[in-house]
């Protein structure tokens, strides 16, 4: 039986995207929380908390972006000039909150600087990646194989709502791993953070949810039309026992669960775009299958990623290990 390569790599490139936003929004989290904090001792042990992974987490950023170029370059090249905006602002702010990491702790004087720096590049960081998402949702314009759209056609009140609710998201993805992290005033203040972004991310996720089926007719087929929707409802039936779980853990439940169930919540939500989009990798016009590099060169990269997934997984895995419990208060980032 013949491999369907594009489809085998439409999979591959989907769980890098998904193990990035999950991976890096929690120390983007941390970041957009960061300037909420009082106390010099306090915020560094927030930076403490990521600085061991946060770099490993943006390898599935590399991973997904170059990935998509050499197996889909159709999409790469229509999706591009289309995001140059939000995509460009999020890789300076990843610049510079990734340079904040190492000056905030070669200097007193300018420490409040670094510490704006971190918060700003995190917050934008976060945004940008929102309404690029958002904009790729509404639907990219394609004349042939190019983009037809205009500078702009990013900037809408839907990308600017997704831009939003990703800050949100990312919000309550930092603050559960706080609680679960850190010690003192940064737990106390952890679950209070938890509540108001856990309050902040349902709503979002409401108002993204019932205005995406108005977005396109296909996006109202998959979600409301029978029997289709019988097959999708185990998303926010889902969706609700997680954020059950969130209340839960935040109210009485073991550390650990709020940050899970927040990871459920995005995966869900990642799962409903998945829905939503297939077999489309540029919503509304251009399927995998059109847009994909020839059999040859998927079989041929597709024998580095066997490799290389798993070696990343591997070493992921083992970070986390070694730097499991919680943040010792004196410790330092070098």
């Amino acid at each position: 039986m013949a491999l369907d390569y594009p489809l085998i790599w439409a999979g591959l490139i989907a769980f890098a995207v998904l193990a990035y936003v999950v991976l890096d929004g929690f120390d983007l989290g941390v970041g957009i929380l960061f300037l909420w904090m009082d106390g010099e001792r306090n915020r560094d042990q927030m930076m403490n908390s990521v600085a061991p992974v946060w770099d490993g987490n943006e390898t599935w950023l590399v991973l997904g972006g170059g990935g998509l170029l050499a197996t889909f370059p159709l999409a790469y090249a229509i999706v591009l000039p289309a995001l140059y905006a939000p995509i460009y602002a999020m890789l300076l702010a990843l610049t510079l909150r990734g340079v904040a990491f190492e000056f905030r702790w070669r200097t007193t004087r300018g420490k409040f600087l670094w510490d704006w720096a971190f918060c700003g590049g995190s917050t934008m960081a976060a945004f940008a990646q929102g309404v690029a998402l958002g904009a790729l949702v509404q639907g990219i314009p394609v004349n042939g194989r190019a983009y037809a759209g205009g500078w702009w056609d990013w900037l809408t009140p839907f990308s600017i709502l997704s831009g939003v609710a990703l800050v949100a998201g990312y919000a309550l993805l930092g603050s559960t791993w706080l609680l679960m992290k850190g010690t003192g005033e940064v737990e106390a203040k952890a679950r209070t953070w938890a509540k108001l972004s856990g309050l902040a991310t349902l709503a979002m996720i409401g108002a993204v949810s019932l205005w995406t089926p108005f977005l396109s007719p296909v996006f109202m087929a998959r979600w409301f039309a029978f029997p289709a929707f019988l097959y999708v409802a185990y998303v926010p039936i889902l969706t609700l026992a997680c954020a059950w779980a969130l209340w839960r853990g935040l109210d009485k439940g073991p550390a650990a669960l709020p940050f899970f169930a927040a990871l459920g919540l995005f995966v869900l939500c990642y799962l409903g775009l998945g829905i939503s989009f297939f077999p489309y990798i540029v919503p509304p016009s251009v399927t995998i299958w059109q847009a994909a590099a020839p059999d040859a060169s998927l079989r041929f990269l597709l024998v580095g990623a066997v490799v290389l997934v798993p070696m990343i997984l591997a070493y992921t895995a083992y970070s986390y290990w070694v730097f499991r419990g919680r943040v010792d208060p004196e410790a330092g980032y070098h």
